[in-house]
Formats: C-alpha cells, structure tokens, sequence
C-alpha cells in the first residue's frame, strides 16, 4: 500500500498501510475577534493547510488522506469558499476521504450534495457518505459513520462497527473506522446521546476486527483512553485559545500482521501557520510595563498570532495612559489582541498630583474635577480603607470614568 515499514520489521511492505489523517477543517470558520484584513487571511489559511498536508502526504509516502468530519464550516456556504477548496483538494496527490460531520451533516441542504460540489470534486476525492465498510483499495477498507444531521441521538461510529461481519477482519485485509463525536473516555457523563463508547471500540480493536479509528471534533490532538489506535488528530489550523496541540496531522502506519497494542504507530506533524496565544501577567509599576512591551515586541509571526491577554494589577492614570499606547501599537501588528472584559483586574489609582504636575487650568481642570468627583462615587471599598486615593476599576459603571481620566491624561501631555 505504498507504506515504508519499520526498522526490523521483516514483513513486506504490501502488508502495512499508511495514511494521514486529518479532521475539522471547518473551511469557511469565521472568528468575531478578526477584523476583516486578518479573517481573510485566517480563512486563507485554513484552504493553504489542504495544500500543506497534500505535500506531507506524498513526503511521507501516504497511500490516501482521511478527513474524519467537519470538512466545511457548515452547510451554508458562498461558491467561492467551496471552489477553493475544492481547488485545494485538487493538488492533494493522493486519493481523499471527506466525511460529513455535525458542521457539514449530509442533511437537506448538505454542501457535499450542492450543484458545485457535485460538478467541480475532483475525481479522487471522495465522500464518505454511507454507513459501513467500503473497499477503498485492495486490502484497505475504510467503516464510515457519517452524520445524517445535526443531532443523530446515537453513536454513529458503534453502529457502523456492528455492521461488520462477527470475528476478526480477513488476512491481509486493514480496517480503518473514521468517525466524529465526543467519546466517553472525554465526556463520562455521556451528555448527548451521540457520544462514542470507547470499550466498544477497544473490544473490536483488540481481537482485530478493526484496526485503527481515526475521530475528529476534538480539535486538540488526543489519544483516546492512551491508546495509539484511537486518535483525535486535532485541528490542522487553531480555532480557540483553550485547545491543546492544535495545528497537526497524524501519519498513521498499521500493519494487521502485528499484536493489537503493536499494530499502530502514530507520528503527528506540525501544520499550522497561526496559533492562539494566552499571556497572564501582572502591571504594577513601570519596569512591569516596561517587561510587557518587551515580550509582546519580541513575538514572532505577529500578524499570525492571537493573543489573548489578562492583565491584573494596579496602576496610574500616567501608567495606565502608557498601557493604552503600548496596546494600540502591539495591537496593529498582531493578528488580533483579544481582552475580554471579564477577565481583567486592572485598577487604574487617580493621584492629585499627576494633575497638577500638568498645570491644567479653566476647562480641562473643571473636567477633570468632575469626573474624579464621579469616579470617587464608585470607589471600591478596598480601596477608600487602604487609602491608596481615588480608583478606577474594571466595573462597568466606573469604567467610563477611568477611560474619561486616562484619555485626558493623554490629550493634556500631548498639549504640553
């Protein structure tokens, strides 16, 4: 099947296959977070990895490509954004197998069944479309359990697997289940009635029945149960912040001849051209801030990299107008700087003397007066008993106050 074996192995090449496998492409995914420039080049991104992992595939001396679900975003789609993928799955040199998962379900309005679809697949790429074993080659079988919609109220993949004759698979013969969904290993509490049960898979696993499940939905790289021979791949491309190995693919070698925990090796291979960052650090003073401007301008890749960043600590009114400034340049450079509201503790100290340091006189005195007035109404209490002067915090009925003051601050040193 065109696979190389392992060192020492003695068996014949024929007798092993090797495959990639991939899942939740999700072509077509937009992110609110992305300003328009950025989600072009995201959505670009997702289409080039097709491209990237076709070149692996031929590198690695794949015999075909696995796609175990979420191929499209949805099923409702521009013709734009299924030609070009469709025209990236055209240079992949190996044959394709796309299965429909519960963002692409093979439903009423399915993409897989749409007049561009239909007209411009490429001749090798294929639709895993009905449920059961399918002879993709001589010697290789592929047991899909495509989603017929959203919401099937049953675990596909063990139904397919109950389709397969009692016993173990014939000599010379590999079985590769591709499916998607969580499975009770991740999600013991078996929350949708969808889930997969992983000891059903493990028992036909172990007598050889099947030799390998490739799953997809899970978009962080997982062994399921620490077994080699059920995997989640992860997403070929990031989708959020809380995923774990994202960006890979999975080159798969399964040779039947050997014993159930010795018949697959796995060996994942970095894809991704982006990646989500998550930074966590503390602003108290000066040399804190100046650490912050520092890390964010020594990032590589910074029109490719999200950063989501939680900020904690207490600042000035002159520090905290720095760390608007330090923001709104690291931001232009970055493929998105995420801050969500809730996550920040930022305290923003209004002292007296920041002020009159600046000499403010007639309007912009009486304004700034003003809002320190209103400000000091919605003091913390933490604060009013350590003394440490007026605050601003991250309330939403302060907030306004601490952005007037900051924005102030900045205005009056830009005049003097």
């Amino acid at each position: 099947m065109g696979a190389t074996p392992r060192p020492g192995d003695e068996r014949r090449a024929e007798e092993m296959v090797r495959l990639l496998h991939t899942a939740d492409w999700q072509i077509g995914m937009t992110r609110r977070f992305l300003e328009p420039e950025a989600q072009a080049r995201f959505g670009a991104a997702r289409v080039e990895a097709i491209r990237a992992l076709g070149r692996l595939a031929q590198e690695q001396g794949c015999a075909l490509v696995v796609v175990s679900g979420d191929v499209f975003e949805s099923n409702h789609l521009t013709g734009q954004t299924v030609r070009r993928a469709l025209e990236a799955l055209r240079a992949v040199p190996v044959p394709v197998y796309l299965l429909p998962g519960n963002h692409d379900p093979l439903d009423a309005a399915s993409v897989y069944r749409s007049d561009v679809f239909v007209r411009e697949c490429p001749p090798h790429v294929h639709v895993l479309d009905t449920a059961g074993a399918r002879e993709v080659a001589p010697g290789l079988e592929l047991v899909a359990a495509p989603w017929e919609s959203k919401h099937p109220g049953r675990d596909l993949v063990g139904e397919a697997v109950d389709l397969l004759p009692e016993g173990p698979a014939p000599d010379g013969v590999v079985r590769v289940v591709v499916g998607h969904g969580g499975v009770d290993d991740v999600d013991p509490r078996w929350r949708d009635a969808a889930t997969i049960r992983t000891s059903s898979l493990a028992a036909a696993l172990d007598e050889g029945r099947v030799h390998y499940v490739a799953l997809g939905d899970r978009h962080s790289r997982t062994a399921v149960a620490g077994r080699q021979d059920i995997h989640y791949p992860g997403a070929p491309e990031p989708t959020r912040e809380t995923e774990v190995d994202p960006g890979q693919v999975l080159v798969v070698d399964v040779d039947p001849g050997r014993a159930a925990g010795e018949r697959v090796q796995v060996t994942p291979h970095a894809v991704a051209t982006w990646r989500f960052l998550v930074l966590e650090r503390e602003v108290d003073t000066d040399a804190d801030l100046d650490a912050l401007d520092a890390e964010l301008g020594g990032l590589v890749d910074k029109d490719r990299t999200v950063l989501f960043l939680t900020l904690r600590g207490t600042v000035t009114v002159a520090q905290h107008a720095r760390l608007e400034d330090l923001r709104e340049r690291h931001r232009d450079h970055l493929g998105a700087l995420v801050e969500r509201e809730q996550h920040q503790q930022v305290v923003v100290v209004s002292d007296d003397d920041v002020w009159r340091e600046l000499g403010l006189g007639g309007y912009l005195a009486a304004a700034v007066d003003e809002m320190q007035a209103q400000a000091q109404a919605q003091t913390p209490a933490r604060a009013q008993a350590s003394g440490e002067g007026l605050v601003v915090g991250r309330a939403d009925d302060d907030e306004s106050a601490r952005d007037a003051l900051s924005l102030l601050y900045r205005l009056s040193r830009s005049r003097s």
